[in-house]
């Protein structure tokens, strides 16, 4: 395994983002661990979550512009965060989020910060894909938008499950969308890393059972 994948994991888990147990995925899916970016809760640590999603940007993108989209309300500081990186980097790209009721005074409109320009490009920044769900939801609310396309999407974890069909929800979304779905890493990698503790036996074997039924092919 690369090493900042080795050092992303680390972090996810040191931070709280990665855990282990019992949940209910968007999906409805029950799942033996959750990646909630919700549990970024200092400076440091968001600071850093936003460097890791600027070097998937640099690595897919590279110094391209685009305009980073951060669906309410856990893409909101994600987006933040990595036009915060990208800047320091040399790549100064605006951003802009979603406000889940549409406000009716003042500015008014359902969209906050920068606004899209015809012809200009936007990047979606989530936490997680499970069934796509959550992307199929900002496509909608992207569509209110004239002129601007959607160049890519990253996500922290690919969870590497099927969604509506045998097909993983990345590759779905890329079939249905015409975009490439990236990530930081994905549920075989979180494996990897379990397996270098024994500790973590029966997290990985959890894992490994429920990836057996839910697993893309």
């Amino acid at each position: 395994m690369e090493s900042y994948k080795r050092e992303f994991i680390q972090f996810l888990e040191e931070a709280g983002v990665l855990k282990f147990g019992d949940f209910t995925a968007k999906s409805g899916r029950k799942i033996p661990y959750f990646i909630n970016a919700g549990d970024i809760k200092t400076g440091d640590q968001i600071c850093k979550l936003g460097e890791f999603y600027a070097k998937a940007y640099f690595e897919k993108i590279g110094k391209k512009r685009t305009v980073l989209y951060g669906p309410a309300y856990k893409g909101i500081p994600i987006a933040v965060s990595a036009a915060v990186a990208l800047a320091k980097d040399g790549l100064d790209v605006p951003f802009f989020f979603n406000r889940k009721e549409e406000k009716d005074h003042g500015e008014g409109g359902v969209f906050v910060g920068y606004k899209p320009q015809p012809g200009e490009e936007i990047v979606i920044v989530e936490d997680v894909i499970t069934a796509g769900t959550a992307i199929r939801e900002s496509m909608d609310i992207l569509s209110s938008l004239e002129g601007v396309s959607v160049a890519a999407a990253f996500v922290m974890v690919d969870r590497r499950e099927k969604g509506k069909t045998e097909k993983s929800a990345m590759a779905e979304i890329s079939d249905q969308f015409g975009f490439p779905v990236y990530s930081v890493v994905d549920v075989y990698d979180i494996i990897e890393y379990l397996e270098q503790d024994g500790k973590n036996r029966e997290n990985v074997e959890r894992i490994k059972n429920y990836l057996a039924v839910n697993g893309a092919k």
